[in-house]
């Protein structure tokens, strides 16, 4: 998942070692009345992720990044590469309108907000919050045949 989000092995690697210290320093937060696990350290995964995107510091640096360099390391790991699908999501995700696979898309694996998806993709927030909702109901039932 931090692979897919950040797009480059160098900073997966540095985010995951980030990652594991969190979970090490928070385990006393996991309440499993609330979730699985392994969702929690997702969730940790992913926020983390998106964390590091909107940092000042990763911005600079792709700024600063040869053209040549960028280009060669966003084509060898796209996140069209289906290698990295562990557990075949890219199939679920197909089982939802293509509008609602961009939702999920830009809210879960480029950290936008909701209102930042409003604004990208010129449409009310209130739709968008909608057919967020709707995406993540019909991703639940779609789910059911994984657990």
């Amino acid at each position: 998942m931090i692979l897919r989000i950040v797009q480059s092995k160098e900073y997966t690697e540095e985010i995951i070692q980030d990652v594991f210290v969190k979970i090490w320093n928070a385990i006393h937060q996991y309440d499993s009345s609330k979730g699985r696990f392994y969702t929690w350290m997702i969730n940790i995964a992913r926020n983390t992720a998106i964390d590091y995107l909107k940092s000042k510091g990763f911005q600079n640096e792709l700024k600063n990044q040869p053209l040549p360099d960028f280009v060669y390391n966003s084509k060898e790991l796209s996140t069209t590469n289906h290698s990295s699908d562990f557990i075949g999501f890219n199939n679920v995700l197909e089982g939802l309108e293509v509008d609602k696979q961009e939702l999920i898309n830009l809210a879960y694996y480029q950290g936008y907000t909701q209102n930042e998806i409003s604004e990208k993709l010129k449409i009310p927030l209130g739709t968008v919050k909608t057919k967020m909702r709707n995406a993540l109901m019909k991703l639940k039932d779609l789910l059911k045949d994984y657990q």
